[in-house]
């Protein structure tokens, strides 16, 4: 577990969602909204984070993200 985070950017919690009434979840990272899941992703989500620290979630959100800054960002 060692190699992962190793600027131990995840601690800071850059990234948080809100899991909407119609089953959506939106993804944020720095409070800048990067992602939508749609019902059935969002369904796979909850089944990961359920009973996961806050560590291991904001790793799960980093996973699902994937490799989105690349410089043209709004």
């Amino acid at each position: 577990m060692s190699n992962i985070d190793k600027r131990d950017r995840l601690k800071e919690k850059p990234f948080s969602y809100k899991i909407t009434k119609g089953n959506k979840t939106f993804i944020y990272f720095e409070n800048r909204r990067i992602k939508i899941l749609n019902e059935k992703e969002t369904k796979n989500f909850t089944s990961k984070i359920n009973g996961k620290d806050d560590f291991q979630i904001q790793l799960v959100l980093a996973k699902i993200t994937g490799n989105f800054k690349h410089g043209n960002e709004r």
